[in-house]
C-alpha cells in the first residue's frame, strides 16, 4: 500500500480476505496492515506499491513490530518510465505502480492549462504496460472540455470531466472495482480529487504558482487507498515530466491494430514517422482512417521526445 525509506505497509488478509465491516477499534475484521523490510535473499529486486508479497515473521500488525518480504508475486502490469531529468538519457525504467489495470490521466484544462504533450506521453506508457487509459479532466467550471476531447477522439480514449465541489458518480462508476493509478502533473488537482473520492485519505493540496503556472509537489510518494464502493486507487506524486526511452516504436503501433497490418510492408527499423513509412499509402487505399495515423504519429513524436520535448512538458 505504501513504501517509505525501506519500509513497506501491507494489507494482509486472512481466510477469503473479503470486505467486513470495521469494528470497535476501527481495523477491518480478518485484515490488518502489517509493516515489513525487504528480505536479504530478495537482492536487488524491488518492491513497488501494488505489488501482491509474501510475508515471514511476525504478521500481527502489532505496533513496533517488522515482518519480512521474502516473495515478490508475478505482476499483471507494471506502469514504468525512463528517467525524466532533461539532461539523462540512460533510458533506465522508473517502474511507479504494479498490478494496476487503469491509467486515469488527470489534467486540468486550466489553471494550469492542459499539455497534450504530457497527456500522449502518459497514453504511450499505458499502452506499453497493457492497461485502459482514462482521462480525467478536471477544473471544468474555469474552460470547457470541447477542444481536447476532439483531440483525443480518434484514440477512441474514454474521458470524464470534473470539477472542484461537482458530482463524481461517473468517475466512481469507472473506478468500483478497479485498481486505478492516477497520474497527472502538479496543480491539477489531484489531490483534491483524491480528497474527494475517500474522505479519510488526508491528501495534501497544493496551489498553482501564478508566475510559472506550476503547481508545488505536495504526494511525496505512492499510495494505494480504498475506496469506498470497491476498488483501490494509487495516487502518485505530481509529475513534470514522463520518459519513454524504454519503450520502442512497435510497442506504440500494437495499441493501433487497424494500422498494424499496413507497417508489414515498412522497411525495416521504420520509425513510421519519415518518408518510406508504408503507412501513408495504407492510409491512402483507404485501409485506415487518416486522423488514426495522425494521433499515431503524435504518440510516437511524444515518444521520441528528447530533451526539447521534456522541457515543454516542465514549461
Amino acid at each position: 500500500m505504501a513504501v517509505d525509506r525501506g519500509r513497506y505497509t501491507c494489507l494482509v488478509s486472512d481466510g477469503d480476505g473479503r470486505r467486513r465491516r470495521k469494528d470497535r477499534k476501527g481495523e477491518q475484521g480478518g485484515r490488518r496492515t502489517v509493516i515489513a523490510a525487504k528480505a536479504r535473499e530478495l537482492g536487488r529486486k524491488g518492491i513497488i506499491v501494488g505489488d501482491r508479497v509474501r510475508l515471514v515473521g511476525d504478521v500481527s500488525g502489532r505496533p513496533g513490530t517488522l515482518a519480512r518480504a521474502v516473495r515478490v508475486e508475478p505482476r499483471t502490469s507494471m506502469l514504468r518510465r525512463s528517467a525524466d531529468d532533461t539532461e539523462d538519457t540512460d533510458g533506465i525504467e522508473r517502474p511507479i505502480v504494479a498490478n494496476a489495470d487503469q491509467l486515469v490521466i488527470v489534467t486540468a484544462l486550466a489553471d494550469p492549462p492542459p499539455r497534450p504533450r504530457m497527456i500522449d506521453r502518459m497514453l504511450v506508457a499505458a499502452y506499453d504496460a497493457d492497461i485502459d487509459p482514462l482521462l480525467c479532466l478536471t477544473k471544468s467550471d474555469l474552460a470547457p472540455p470541447d477542444e481536447l476531447t476532439a483531440l483525443y477522439a480518434p484514440l477512441g480514449v474514454p474521458y470524464v470531466v470534473v470539477h472542484k465541489g461537482g458530482d463524481l458518480s461517473e468517475l466512481r462508476d469507472r473506478l468500483a472495482g478497479r485498481i486505478s493509478v492516477l497520474v497527472g502533473h502538479s496543480g491539477v488537482g489531484k489531490s483534491t480529487l483524491v480528497n474527494a473520492l475517500v474522505p479519510d485519505a488526508e491528501r495534501a493540496v497544493s496551489h498553482v504558482n501564478p508566475v510559472t503556472g506550476r503547481g508545488r509537489h505536495t504526494s511525496t510518494s505512492a499510495v494505494a487507498l480504498e475506496l469506498p464502493e470497491g476498488g483501490w486507487i494509487i495516487d502518485t506524486p505530481g509529475v513534470r515530466s514522463f520518459g519513454l526511452a524504454h519503450i520502442s516504436p512497435d510497442t506504440v503501433l500494437l495499441a493501433f491494430p487497424d494500422l498494424v497490418d499496413g507497417s508489414l510492408s515498412c522497411p525495416k527499423n521504420c520509425t513510421h514517422l519519415g518518408d518510406g513509412c508504408a503507412l501513408d499509402a495504407w492510409v491512402a487505399e483507404g485501409k485506415a482512417d487518416p486522423a488514426r495515423l495522425a494521433s499515431l504519429r503524435r504518440l510516437l513524436a511524444s515518444r521520441e521526445g528528447g530533451a526539447d520535448a521534456l522541457r515543454e512538458d516542465s514549461e
